[in-house]
């Protein structure tokens, strides 16, 4: 039987390497994903290792938690607990770190680096080790900068040139006075790192006299361990806390890893997309090549041959179809993973140097999931070939399937596509976190049982094709009768067809909803024609507020400052706005009171006042961060958005309490409304300050949108792997069918059906499929994109439901030009048939 087996994979070469092609784009996918993820990894890992070479302990500042009226806060690293963190036994040398967003502009004017990755901090001195200069000296003053060599060749900056850079708005023109190098991850990334002296840096970052962390080195012969104890003995334990080299390490390992794992989460979701899709094409394969070996089989177990051996027979065929798809299928993901990683390059990402990392378990992983694969797709078609009577097989009496397996099949499929709508159904009557389970359980189940359903539904869908099919003659009438002649099959080769589009349509569907719903909040909620605001989201200079209140044009001005309070024994965050005007720059509904701010009167969000009891009239007592309280009247109750909620006041009443006030954001008024020519005066206000975003209520909405677009992109992308392999299912599927109707085609071309004809058939017959998993696709998507959207509109009261037709239409074009694509082969194949030979085919 193991004899009989391999020769028949080696006699059916050129039918499995369509099964071959699908498993291995499956595998491939998987193991490319585990090569590209765990080489990205490895690579951040090793390299944000080197940073904690230099560090045997680093001493950070304890948060002091909030507690009755007291707003809690971090400790101070003072220069005191450095000194004396320098003199305890066993330390060496102790350095003291400054850390802050420092945006870069090239010579060009552009952000150098990311918007997030675009960092700066203090440089301690020529003997500090953590950024060896190239060329220079270290800075002194105001006046100096030194920069990175990557971001000093990125810009185009020479020692000595003059360096244009923002720390919180205004911009800065400090003199480059050196470059260094550095094996900082960040910068690797593709990150700009500018560093100042120590009192400068500690100036713009808001640090006067103190530091963000103090790094210990330990002297020789005196382990990390020992120095912590030692550290924690001497400093104050209420005030800091102590971590060695070796954890901060392992705990950046482990937080890369972490980051790593949702990419590699979802890059393993659309593979298994992929792989399910392929099982389809496995089973579909084995069902036909069983089918063709039945009379074979049926002698076998004639002379002896046990069900079990049959089965077995089937399975060692799949295990050799697998083994070869895993070996191949791991040496493409090798490829893969290689492209991915260079992609990121094209990207303008960087990636820090070193080899692929190809682990035991990729390479276990690969070669499992090829062999379990495609043996669990075999397994069915092998068992239903192994209960056939060998005399009911030579006689071909088994060909159809008995009504009583019908009516199972379709009351299973009834039951779990009902069982998965009402899960789906509940699911959006649930709150969101809640319901993620009972929906993407629902979601599985309603998809298999449409896959259980399909053979039903292929009949009446398809027979609704035939008015368009009469217009091809004979032709269009042979490709309907042979599109429902099996259902089973066009249902196993449409479905393939049917997850990709049912994915790919919900998706669209969901981010063309989110788009309009954002374009609304943002429309609904600002009056203001633009909102000003740092590239990171990090907070302003209060300068720049007072740069915009004054430039030409601008009428009306507001920044949003933050500050913490406690309020009734909680923590509650303050939005400190320009009182007068605020009304003139929002638009939000009130739905008690009136939207009044000034003095002691402020404006509340509903969430905000519903969990404290209050209404209008309401009157509170807040207490400050500088430790001072404050009476404050409730004016009025509003409906609070993503953008806007909180409690709002007047920043005359906020800002004395601030140690260090800061805005978010700052929203302008102009007498012209938005235009290039306002948006322009303002940007040269502020200095044409790369780090400084001047936005419109379009241009805030496409920032945010922008996520949402580029996930998009990356489904279209990846789902197109499963697409792909919908193909060559569509393609396998039609050249099997040829095969097996041979004869028939003989007869047809006979009786005087010509090649082109012959073409057409097959060309329509793959149509049809096509379409009709296109539609199944499209109608699933568009259910599980409401679904999904009654959902998020519980978040997001502006969520508005909007059905892409456009792109829903090129959805359904492209499932029709998938299945003339795939039929080109198995057409031209038809067509060149010998029909004297066809006729005497067994």
């Amino acid at each position: 039987m193991f004899r009989t087996a391999l020769r028949n994979v080696l006699a059916h070469k050129a039918r499995l390497l369509m099964t071959v092609l699908a498993v291995m784009l499956g595998v491939a996918f998987v193991s490319g994903t585990l090569v590209f993820t765990n080489t990205i990894s490895d690579a951040y890992q090793k390299s944000s290792a080197k940073g904690f070479d230099r560090v045997d302990v680093a001493v950070q500042p304890e948060y002091q938690d909030s507690e009755g009226d007291k707003v809690g806060k971090r400790a101070e690293l003072s220069r005191a607990l450095l000194d004396r963190a320098a003199g305890v036994p066993g330390a060496a040398s102790a350095t003291g770190v400054v850390t802050g967003f420092t945006a870069v502009a090239g010579k060009d004017g552009k952000l150098v680096g990311g918007d997030w990755q675009s960092a700066g901090g203090n440089y301690w001195g020529t003997k500090d080790a953590r950024y060896p200069l190239v060329s220079g000296h270290a800075p002194h003053g105001s006046g100096e900068v030194l920069l990175d060599s990557k971001t000093a060749e990125r810009a185009g900056y020479k020692v000595g040139d003059t360096v244009r850079l923002s720390v919180d708005g205004p911009v800065l023109t400090p003199k480059l006075a050196g470059v260094f190098t550095t094996d900082d991850g960040n910068v690797a990334a593709g990150g700009s790192l500018a560093l100042f002296d120590t009192p400068t840096a500690q100036t713009l970052f808001g640090k006067k006299g103190t530091f963000d962390e103090i790094d210990v080195r330990a002297s020789a012969g005196t382990s990390q361990s020992a120095l912590k104890a030692a550290l924690d003995k001497a400093l104050p334990s209420h005030l800091v806390e102590t971590t060695t080299g070796k954890r901060l390490a392992d705990d950046q390992a482990e937080a890369i890893s972490a980051s790593m794992s949702g990419l590699r989460q979802m890059l393993l979701v659309f593979a298994g997309i992929a792989l399910f899709v392929g099982t389809f094409i496995i089973a579909n394969t084995f069902t036909m090549l069983v089918a063709q070996r039945t009379r074979e089989l049926a002698l076998m177990r004639a002379v002896g041959a046990s069900r079990r051996q049959v089965t077995r027979s089937v399975l060692i065929e799949a295990f050799a179809v697998g083994a070869v798809a895993g070996a191949t299928g791991l040496a493409a993901g090798v490829g893969i993973g290689a492209g991915l990683r260079s992609l990121l390059g094209s990207f303008g990402a960087s990636v820090p140097d070193g080899p692929l990392v190809i682990s035991l378990g990729t390479v276990l992983t690969a070669l499992a999931v090829g062999v379990l694969v495609t043996m669990l797709a075999a397994w069915l078609p092998g068992r239903r070939a192994a209960k056939i009577p060998p005399v009911a097989a030579m006689s071909s009496v088994h060909a159809k399937a008995t009504t009583k397996s019908l009516v199972l099949r379709n009351t299973l499929g009834a039951l779990f596509s009902a069982a998965g709508v009402a899960a789906v159904l509940m699911g959006t009557t649930m709150d969101a976190d809640a319901a993620e389970g009972p929906m993407g359980l629902g979601a599985v189940s309603l998809i298999i049982g449409v896959f259980i359903l399909t053979p039903l539904l292929s009949r009446p869908l398809i027979a609704a094709a035939a008015p368009v099919l009469r217009v091809f003659g004979v032709a269009g009438k042979l490709a309907r009768q042979n599109s429902v002649r099996n259902p089973r099959r066009t249902a196993a080769t449409a479905s393939a067809l049917m997850i990709g589009l049912t994915l790919i349509t919900g998706m669209t569907v969901m981010a063309g909803s989110l788009q309009t719903s954002i374009d609304k909040m943002a429309s609904s909620a600002i009056r203001a024609d633009y909102v000003v605001s740092m590239a990171n989201r990090g907070p302003l200079s209060p300068g720049v507020a007072t740069k915009l209140a004054a430039a030409d044009g601008v009428t009306a001005s507001s920044p949003l400052r933050n500050g913490e309070s406690r309020i009734d024994g909680t923590t509650e965050y303050l939005t400190g706005v320009n009182g007068p005007v605020i009304g003139k720059l929002t638009d939000l509904k009130v739905d008690d009171g009136s939207f009044t701010v000034g003095g002691t009167r402020v404006v509340v969000d509903q969430d905000t006042a519903k969990d404290h009891g209050w209404r209008a009239g309401s009157a509170f007592t807040a207490h400050f961060e500088d430790g001072k309280a404050r009476r404050l009247t409730v004016a009025g109750v509003y409906e609070g958005n993503d953008m806007i909620s909180g409690i709002m006041l007047d920043n005359e009443v906020l800002t004395p309490h601030l140690t260090d006030p800061a805005d978010m954001q700052v929203m302008v008024k102009t007498a012209d409304g938005a235009s290039d020519a306002a948006k322009d005066r303002l940007e040269r206000a502020l200095g044409t300050n790369p780090a400084v975003k001047v936005q419109d209520k379009q241009d805030i909405s496409n920032d945010i949108a922008k996520m949402f677009t580029l996930m998009l992109n990356m489904v279209y992308g990846l789902l197109g792997m499963a697409v792909l392999v919908a193909v060559l299912g569509v393609v396998n599927t039609l050249a099997m069918s040829v095969f097996e109707r041979a004869q028939e085609i003989g007869m047809l071309r006979a009786i005087g059906l010509d090649r082109r004809s012959v073409k057409r058939m097959v060309r329509l017959e793959s149509l049809v499929i096509s379409l009709f998993g296109g539609v199944l696709g499209i109608g699933l998507g568009v259910f599980f994109g409401w679904a999904a959207g009654e959902l998020l509109s519980t978040k997001m009261p502006t969520y508005e439901l909007v059905l892409p037709w456009g792109r829903m239409a090129v959805f359904l074009l492209l499932a029709g030009t998938v299945g003339i694509l795939a039929a080109l082969w198995p057409a031209r194949r038809a067509a060149r048939l010998n029909m004297l030979a066809a006729i005497k085919a067994e």
